[in-house]
C-alpha cells in the first residue's frame, strides 16, 4: 500500500503540480512540498507552447478551455514573427490551417497567472500539500534517505521515501544532492525580462515575436504580447559567450530599445512595469542522466528548456506527465532502483530528443546572420516557403531540413 509520504514531489510550478495532477488522475496518493505560497511570481519568458496545450488534454476534457474563458489572464497565441538582423520579418502561424482550429494552438500568460491557475487544480483526495515548505537538505540516499524540511521556522522530516521527484526548477536541491548534473555555460542561457505597457505593433492574433539584432547576436531579443495591452520583453545568451566576451546583457537590451531603428519606434511611449529580472536556463542541448536510486527530475531541475527558443515550461509539464506514469510502473512492479528508473529518461528522450537536439542546432545558426537574412528574405517573398516553415512546427521531420545543407542550396538556386 502506498502512503502519501513514499512519493515526495519537491516544487509546485509547472513540472511538479503536472506530476501531481497525472498521479491524482491515476489514483496514486504523494506529497507536495512548495516552498512559497500561491499566487507568486517567477522571472519567466511566460509563453505557453502547443506542448502545454497538448498535455493539457491529456488529462481530460476541459483544462484547454478554462485557459481559454480567462483572457484577462490568458492570451491566445496563434504563431511567432522571426525577425532577421536586417530587419526583415516573416510571421508563421504554429498550425498551417488555423481554420480548423477551436482554440489557440498556445497561449501566454505571466507566470503568477498561470502557476497559480495550474496549482488550483491540485487534487486534495490524493495530494497532501505542503505551502511554505522548504527542503533544506537531504541525508543519505536510496531506501536510506531523509529528507529534512522547515514550515514556519519548524523543522521536521520525511524518512525513507520510495520516490523523490526534484521539480524545484535551476536550483534543485534534489538534482544536486542525488544526480550528476551540473551547471555548464555552453548548455546554460542567462535571460533577462521586463513587463512594459505601451508597447506598439504587437500582433492581433498574439505571436510572439523573435528579434536576432545584430548587436546582441549570437543572442536573441523578444517581445511576447500578454493580457491587458501589456507585453513581456527581454533577452537570452549563452552563458559561455556572455562571460567570454563580458557582456551586460541588461545594458545591451536597454541600448537595443532606445537606438535599434526596427525597434526604438515602438518603444516610444511604452513604460516599463517593475524591475529587469534576471535568471538563468538550464538548456536540453544534451543528453543527461535525469533520475537514479529512487529519485526522478523533472522541468528545469532535469535541464530541460529548448535551447533555441527558451520556452522551458512545455518540456516541464510533460516531463510530469511522463514522471507520472513512470510512478505508475514503479509502484505496480515494487521498482524505485535506478536500473528500473532508467526507463524514464529514456521515455523522455526517444520523445523529445530530435526536437531538443534540432533546436540545438538552430541555435548554432543564430552565429550566422546572413544565414537568417537570406532565409527570411527569401520566405518574405515565397508563400509556399513561409508554409513550408510553418508545416515546421508540426512536423519534426519536415523541421529536420533546417539542419540538412541542401535545403539552402536549393533556396539559393531557386526563387
Amino acid at each position: 500500500m502506498i502512503k502519501a509520504e513514499d512519493i515526495v514531489i519537491i516544487g509546485a510550478g509547472p513540472a511538479g503540480v503536472s506530476t501531481s495532477l497525472f498521479l491524482a488522475k491515476a489514483g496514486i496518493p504523494h506529497t507536495l512540498i512548495e516552498k512559497s505560497q500561491f499566487p507568486r511570481d517567477k522571472t519567466c519568458g511566460d509563453a505557453l507552447s502547443g506542448k502545454v496545450v497538448y498535455v493539457l488534454k491529456q488529462l481530460g476534457e476541459g483544462y484547454v478551455e478554462r485557459l481559454q474563458n480567462k483572457p484577462d489572464a490568458f492570451l491566445p497565441s496563434w504563431g511567432v514573427k522571426f525577425v532577421a538582423p536586417n530587419g526583415k520579418h516573416i510571421d508563421i502561424p504554429f498550425k498551417s490551417d488555423l481554420s480548423k482550429e477551436t482554440h489557440a494552438p498556445g497561449f501566454i500568460s505571466k507566470r503568477i497567472d498561470f502557476d497559480a491557475q495550474f496549482f488550483s487544480w491540485i487534487n486534495p483526495n490524493y495530494t497532501k500539500v505542503h505551502l511554505n515548505t522548504a527542503l533544506e537538505s537531504i541525508e543519505g540516499n536510496g531506501n536510506n534517505m531523509v529528507l529534512k524540511l522547515n514550515t514556519a521556522g519548524k523543522s521536521w522530516e520525511i524518512k525513507s521515501p520510495k520516490l523523490v521527484i526534484g521539480a524545484e526548477g535551476d536550483r534543485s536541491i534534489v538534482a544536486k544532492n542525488l544526480s550528476d548534473i551540473r551547471k555548464e555555460n555552453d548548455h546554460y542561457c542567462a535571460g533577462i525580462r521586463a513587463y512594459y505597457e505601451g508597447v506598439e505593433g504587437l500582433h492581433q492574433q498574439g505571436f510572439i515575436e523573435l528579434h536576432f539584432l545584430p548587436e546582441m547576436l549570437p543572442g536573441y531579443f523578444w517581445i511576447f504580447p500578454l493580457p491587458n495591452g501589456q507585453a513581456n520583453v527581454g533577452a537570452g545568451m549563452l552563458s559561455s559567450t556572455v562571460s567570454k566576451k563580458r557582456i551586460n546583457l541588461k545594458e545591451d537590451m536597454l541600448r537595443a530599445i532606445q537606438n535599434n531603428p526596427h525597434i526604438k519606434e515602438r518603444f516610444k511611449h511604452a513604460k516599463p512595469i517593475g524591475k529587469i529580472q534576471g535568471w538563468g536556463l538550464p538548456l536540453g542541448s544534451k543528453i543527461r542522466t535525469i533520475s537514479g536510486e529512487n529519485f526522478l527530475l523533472t522541468g528545469d531541475a532535469a535541464s530541460l528548456i529548448d535551447p533555441f527558443t527558451g520556452e522551458g515550461i512545455g518540456n516541464a509539464l510533460y516531463s510530469g506527465m511522463l514522471a507520472a506514469r513512470h510512478i505508475e510502473s514503479c509502484i505496480r512492479e515494487n521498482r524505485f532502483d535506478a536500473a528500473f528508473n532508467k526507463a524514464y529518461d529514456k521515455a523522455f528522450y526517444d520523445r523529445q530528443w530530435d526536437e531538443l537536439k534540432l533546436s540545438h542546432t538552430m541555435q548554432k545558426l543564430v552565429k550566422f546572420p546572413w544565414l537568417f537574412n537570406f532565409v527570411v528574405n527569401k520566405a518574405h517573398k515565397n508563400k509556399a516557403l513561409r508554409e513550408t516553415i510553418s508545416c515546421m512546427f508540426e512536423d519534426l521531420d519536415l523541421r529536420a531540413k533546417l539542419r540538412n545543407p541542401l535545403f539552402y542550396l536549393r533556396l539559393l538556386i531557386n526563387d
